[in-house]
């Protein structure tokens, strides 16, 4: 059985840092696509950015640009989201995601970031 746990999230003020881990077992991310999307109270659901797994460039959404990194810990199985800046807009549930070459995906429960002052 596949599972994705994330976990960093919790209450920042505007301006702060956040760290967001996406853990995952039952299946080597090295060899996955892996993507963080959110979901918005307003916008609904958004796309963070993804790392892919032969190494090529990390892509970023329009909304983050700037202000995200997506890295991978392959040793430990685990996909991070770094995040600077924070605003209130930013508040939501941020989730992990991962894909095989098949199409195969599996998805975590997300955690919850609030930007509050």
């Amino acid at each position: 059985e596949v599972r994705m746990v994330e976990s960093g999230g919790g209450v920042v003020q505007p301006g702060g840092s956040l760290r967001l881990s996406c853990e995952t077992f039952g299946v080597n991310i090295s060899t996955l696509t892996m993507t963080w999307a959110r979901r918005l109270p307003e916008k609904g659901r958004e796309w963070v950015g993804a790392s892919d797994h032969s190494g090529g460039p990390t892509a970023y959404g329009e909304s983050v640009r700037g202000r995200a990194t997506i890295f991978r810990d392959n040793a430990k199985n685990t996909l991070y989201l770094q995040m600077t800046d924070l605003q209130i807009e930013d508040t939501g549930l941020y989730q992990c995601a991962a894909a095989d070459e098949d199409a195969t995906a599996w998805a975590g429960q997300g955690t919850l970031v609030i930007v509050s002052a």
